[in-house]
């Protein structure tokens, strides 16, 4: 009896160990599968594919606008109510009253708002390849706002022409009255509404990562596949950076409000994590957003505003003018067009409507080629993505077929 026993056992054994084996091989086949899924993905860009990737690119728009109005129908008594909404809220706009001062003043404000907070859901909408709007908009808007300051000795700039353009009030102000806090509070509204814009872009990945586990459906997102790779091999983690990622998830995952707090609070390249986190391991929606609403629009916006105020106060700058001036060889070259530039926008800032120079234009002229390269290369990884978005969803019909066969 033991010995037919132990002949029956060593027969199971042997079909478990192939069981095992055939199971690593089809996991195997099924990475590789993906990999070279991802590659062929990833070759599909503009610069390689043209023709291929704005076809691809324009048949996922069509798809994603159709799957929108499909939404839309479906809420069809909640965009029947915005519509009466905006219809009342246009004849009051067009009305002649006295209620049209309060109309002007709040449609101003709301323009302006929505201007920094649409600039604050470009920066961070992406999972950071979106469009860095801090260092082209709102971190200059904020240097000019200190640099005027301190050459008009007063934060009340005439309205308008400011925002638009700023321009020293004509009665002046005393020497040495702006302070670092009166600088702060002149930028809080768009420096805070940039913040709750960056907090309202980091949405996406939060409730794509919480329906792709609450469904249990493969989602189509590559960062989301990557992050599921890495809680598979979080053992075996050598690398910094994926330990570092690892880090993020496991503060989050354990601290939950406080930790999303303050991953949110600082300059983290690597919160774009914490979504794809919270939405997998269903954190409550307002544990997770309004941590990272208070981290973002609060506590990091101070600290980077704090930190661009004391970079272009008056002192620093001149230091940094006559240090470029001190450079051997180069350095009056590279001074000069520095301080031409800065005394151009002094001038402006006391004639309002005043030429500059045409020389003074050359920074400007940079800057603006900057900006217009950042801009283009944020439209065409949108374009890009939604192609490969395209390429995926043929990789997964051409999947389904062949498991069909």
């Amino acid at each position: 009896m033991a010995a037919n026993g132990a002949s029956c056992e060593q027969p199971q054994k042997r079909a478990g160990a192939k069981d095992k084996q055939n199971g690593k091989s089809t996991d195997s086949s099924v990475r590789e599968r993906r990999q070279k899924d991802k590659e062929d993905r990833l070759s599909l860009v503009v610069w390689r594919r043209p023709v291929t990737t704005l076809h691809y690119f324009f048949l996922e728009t069509l798809i994603k606008l159709n799957e929108w109005t499909f939404k839309l129908w479906q809420r069809r008594g909640t965009v029947f109510l915005v519509l009466v909404l905006c219809s009342l809220l246009s004849i009051a706009y067009s009305t002649e009253g006295a209620h049209q001062h309060y109309v002007n003043y709040l449609e101003k404000r709301f323009l302006w708002c929505a201007y920094w907070v649409g600039l604050g859901i470009l920066s961070s909408v992406g999972l950071g390849t979106g469009l860095h709007t801090f260092l082209l908009y709102l971190g200059p808007h904020i240097a000019s706002v200190t640099l005027a300051a301190y050459e008009c000795s007063s934060t009340d700039f005439p309205e308008p022409p400011y925002p638009e353009q700023i321009v020293c009030p004509q009665s002046g102000g005393v020497e040495g009255s702006v302070s670092l806090f009166s600088i702060m509070s002149k930028v809080r509204l768009e420096a805070c509404m940039w913040g709750a814009g960056t907090a309202i872009g980091e949405l996406p990945p939060y409730f794509m990562a919480r329906a792709a586990r609450q469904s249990g459906a493969d989602p189509e997102d590559e960062d989301y596949e990557e992050f599921e790779e890495m809680l598979e091999q979080a053992e075996g983690a050598q690398d910094f950076v994926t330990r570092a990622k690892l880090g993020v998830q496991h503060l989050v995952q354990k601290v939950g409000f406080f930790g999303i707090l303050a991953c949110a609070s600082i300059p983290n390249p690597l919160f774009d994590l914490a979504g794809i986190t919270c939405g997998h391991f269903l954190v409550p929606f307002w544990t997770f957003f309004g941590a990272t609403l208070i981290g973002k629009a609060i506590i990091k916006m101070h600290i980077q505003k704090l930190f661009v105020i004391i970079t272009f106060s008056k002192h620093i700058v001149e230091q940094m003018v006559s240090l470029i001036g001190s450079v051997p060889k180069v350095g009056p070259s590279l001074q000069k067009p520095f301080s031409q530039y800065l005394e151009a926008q002094r001038n402006k800032l006391h004639h309002a409507g005043g030429s500059a120079p045409a020389d003074e234009n050359w920074l400007s002229w940079v800057f603006e080629k900057v900006v217009l390269v950042m801009v283009c290369y944020f439209v065409t990884s949108i374009v890009n993505s939604m192609a490969q978005s395209y390429a995926k969803r043929l990789q997964q019909q051409r999947h389904l077929e062949e498991k069909t066969k």
